[in-house]
């Protein structure tokens, strides 16, 4: 796929290889903001579009073979569990650890640097609305789209889920995605695009740095559920 202008957001990081890697470093929402042209995008992120045109066509061939695109022809019931594993995993696990670090650094540097109480703030908020969002995804979610693949697979008619149609959890997940979005950008605010002051001890360094590895992760996270899990969802629910 050639990357232009036109094309949206969501369809290039899918398609191209390297796509993402792109957009995160340059800071173009691909995930919560998938649904806006590249031109749009880069408006957005204040970035040249002939600069990111041209990283996309450097990254596609890069990254050849290691995009997002796999995932088109892997089976959905793949591309659950390997969210789970692998994001859903380090997700709950980097919420507990951060979750002390960023009380001990705030603990510590408060008083000096009052914008952690803000950080702290958004990171609490973001870990109340994450652990409750993937267990609604692990419990009901993601087993309802096993079974209707199951379902496709071996011709059987698809399951009637109590929520009437695999597009009303969708539409909730893709709400609860843009609430954590939100929470990113102003958690990025807040700590200046986490930016260690003079003053800061190594656990500050190391609470900024696991907050922006715990962000990159996030993107690609959602990515993968809003811009490839989720139409593939509704498509098979809709053509069974």
């Amino acid at each position: 796929m050639s990357a232009n202008a036109e094309k949206t957001v969501r369809d290039l990081a899918v398609e191209v290889p390297g796509a993402t890697r792109v957009f995160e470093k340059l800071g173009i929402d691909y995930c919560c903001g998938g649904g806006k042209s590249l031109e749009h995008a880069c408006v957005g992120a204040g970035v040249s579009l002939q600069e990111v045109l041209a990283a996309l066509e450097t990254g596609k061939k890069r990254y050849a073979g290691q995009g997002d695109e796999k995932w088109q022809s892997h089976s959905l019931t793949e591309l659950m569990n390997h969210i789970v594993q692998t994001h859903h995993v380090y997700t709950k696990s980097e919420l507990e650890r951060l979750d002390q670090l960023s009380t001990k650094v705030a603990s510590v540097h408060g008083q000096n640097h009052p914008e952690l109480e803000k950080v702290r703030d958004l990171f609490l908020a973001l870990q109340k609305d994450l652990i409750p969002h993937m267990l609604k995804e692990e419990q009901v979610l993601f087993p309802y789209i096993e079974k209707l693949e199951d379902a496709s697979r071996n011709g059987r008619p698809a399951p009637t889920p109590f929520f009437g149609t695999v597009r009303n959890p969708v539409k909730m997940m893709i709400q609860e995605h843009d609430t954590v979005g939100d929470l990113l950008r102003e958690l990025r605010s807040a700590s200046r695009s986490y930016a260690v002051p003079a003053d800061g001890c190594t656990s500050y360094q190391t609470l900024y740095q696991a907050l922006q590895e715990f962000e990159k992760d996030l993107h690609q996270h959602i990515h993968l559920e809003n811009n490839i899990l989720f139409p593939r969802a509704v498509a098979l629910e809709s053509a069974s």
